[in-house]
């Protein structure tokens, strides 16, 4: 049986397989954005497929904290576009 990897969600801290979530990551030269991929470059902080899940990491600013970087609002705006196109 092969293994299935883990990742904890930023924001409602639950362990969920890893093909079930979005990849955010800060790339090298400071950019926060989506991986649907889950193979690009960068550091990475994984959220669930809802919004609730992103509402809760931007009230805690757990999402920050996983990527040592400040995000403007603008870019959490975007987040929440890309979210609710794949939902």
């Amino acid at each position: 049986m092969k293994k299935v990897p883990m990742r904890q969600c930023v924001g409602c801290h639950n362990m969920v397989s890893k093909r079930e979530m979005i990849r955010v990551i800060k790339t090298s030269d400071g950019q926060i954005i989506l991986d649907a991929t889950g193979k690009k470059n960068g550091r990475g902080a994984y959220i669930c497929n809802s919004r609730e899940c992103l509402e809760k990491a931007i009230k805690s600013r757990s999402l920050e904290r996983s990527l040592k970087a400040a995000i403007p609002s603008e870019i959490y705006d975007s987040l929440k576009e890309e979210l609710d196109n794949i939902e």
